[in-house]
């Protein structure tokens, strides 16, 4: 073990243990300590789900990338493990960037991207990042001999030597194969595609999708898999440019529905999906699970739009893990049902009518609850849902049925800096019918509507003591409520 690894587990260990648990969201996966900010190598090793992330663990604001590790019998409860990998070779000096996993003969191996400051010919100090190999039992990981194993000069011609990252990895009709994101000599994103029968040679095969600027600039943390009969790509695009209600400015998160021939390797997307439309989800990955089940988990920030609570000694946490699924040409994607299995304390209300007071259901209130919400706006023009309230502060949920929007929106939740707040996403039109499943933790917000139409994700850092719930109307409408207590013992 280098002394900057065992130095980075001597530390977390120390810090994590200070940090008490009241102090970390209930159900969802924070930083053992310092920041974490993308999921890695998500995936089963030894009949076990395995977490990786990029990882400082040193302090709550990015700084030189280790991978932090955990690990889960049912995505729920997570048990921290001891940092995985850190910058202490010269190929990673600069940091262990993100990638991915498989498991081979037992083993557990991890790719990805190891980036090294060097000088130029022209003197002047320069970024490179190429792909990197370890090998590991579920715990400890060492750095293969032969690294970097995708070097620069496997790139097309006219790439980027500084943005090649974030590998993907998985194994299909007997080779394994990863996704690189990468930038093109026009400025914007590529996914590129290698593969390898032992993960220690690889050899370029194309380049499986072009941005040619429709879709933001640089294409980073790819993810590639078959999903009910079509191929989806996922895609992390910086420097978006909004487009109506689909797609905001800034890091985005995108899935590209289409078809891919494994023979030619040729892959035709035909749809651009956004992941999320909250306002704090980047960087998502994906697995499947033995059964067969593909679960997606993201990272709950915004790069631009930077919330946290530095007092709390840690920065960065995921989203729930999502099952995926198509439906109607778009890709779904619903809570893992294992969380149903941490409900406690059922209340139902049926038919309730609003009006334009506020309305507090008795038994309906809470800060890590797992609630849905079944709107018939009949005669509304907007239907509001408080979350997170006491006298002074509250978060919104309003919904449009003459627009069919859904906006969130944390203006009045107690957080003093000027930050963006609020966002909208289109719903689909079902006449006036809304069902949301809205799961509220310590420090976010999870939206699905219409049974996993749309995701809408967004941090709150109100104060515990924000615990109300009411519903109003904009004139005569009806809901019909089920909400459950989440409780999970560490």
């Amino acid at each position: 073990m280098s002394k900057a690894l065992e130095k980075a587990r001597e530390y977390e260990n120390k810090k994590t243990g200070s940090i008490p648990e009241n102090h970390r969201p209930v159900f969802h996966f924070s930083a053992p300590a310092g920041w974490l900010n993308d999921p890695n190598g998500f995936g089963d090793f030894m009949g076990e789900h395995h977490l990786f992330f990029q990882y400082n663990p040193y302090d709550v604001h990015w700084d030189t990338m280790h991978w932090g590790h955990a690990k889960s019998q049912d995505f729920i409860k997570w048990e921290y493990l001891p940092t995985a990998l850190a910058p202490d070779e010269d190929y990673d000096r600069k940091g262990v960037f993100s990638g991915g996993a498989v498991e081979k003969d037992g083993k557990h191996y991890l790719l990805y991207t190891g980036v090294r400051e060097i000088t130029d010919e022209t003197g002047k100090k320069v970024i490179r990042q190429e792909q990197c190999l370890a090998e590991g039992d579920g715990l400890d990981y060492r750095k293969a001999a032969c690294n970097p194993v995708i070097t620069a000069d496997m790139l097309p011609e006219g790439s980027s030597l500084e943005d090649f990252r974030d590998p993907k990895l998985w194994k299909e009709n007997g080779r394994f194969y990863t996704a690189v994101g990468s930038r093109p000599a026009d400025g914007s994103g590529q996914i590129l595609l290698y593969s390898s029968e032992d993960l220690h040679h690889w050899e370029f095969c194309t380049v499986l999708a072009r941005c040619q600027n429709q879709y933001g600039k640089m294409w980073e943390c790819p993810d590639f898999f078959p999903l009910d009969g079509k191929r989806i790509l996922i895609v992390s695009p910086q420097d978006m440019q909004a487009k109506d209600l689909e797609f905001h400015n800034g890091n985005g998160n995108i899935f590209l529905i289409g078809d891919y021939d494994k023979t030619s390797m040729d892959y035709r997307w035909d749809m651009a999906q956004s992941c999320d439309y909250g306002l704090d989800f980047y960087a998502a990955q994906t697995m499947e699970t033995e059964g067969g089940r593909r679960i997606m988990i993201g990272w709950m920030q915004s790069w631009d739009n930077h919330l946290f609570q530095p007092e709390l000694g840690w920065s960065g946490q995921f989203t729930i893990p999502r099952e995926l699924f198509i439906r109607d040409g778009r890709v779904c994607q619903n809570p893992v049902k294992e969380l149903e299995d941490y409900r406690v304390d059922p209340v139902e209300h049926k038919n309730v009518l609003l009006g334009k007071e506020l309305t507090a259901l008795p038994g309906v209130k809470g800060r890590c609850i797992d609630m849905t919400v079944e709107i018939e706006a009949g005669e509304s023009d907007a239907v509001e849902i408080r979350l997170a309230e006491n006298k002074d502060f509250y978060s919104s949920v309003l919904y449009n049925p003459r627009e069919n929007t859904v906006m969130f929106d944390r203006t009045y939740s107690g957080f003093c800096r000027d930050f963006i707040s609020s966002r909208t996403m289109k719903v689909r039109d079902r006449g006036g019918k809304l069902a949301l499943r809205i799961l509220l933790d310590r420090y976010s917000c999870e939206i699905f509507a219409n049974d996993g139409e749309q995701a809408m994700t967004s941090l709150l850092f109100s104060s515990g003591e924000c615990s109300g719930i009411r519903f109003r109307s904009k004139g005569k409408a009806s809901i019909s409520v089920s909400k459950y207590e989440i409780k999970v013992s560490r």
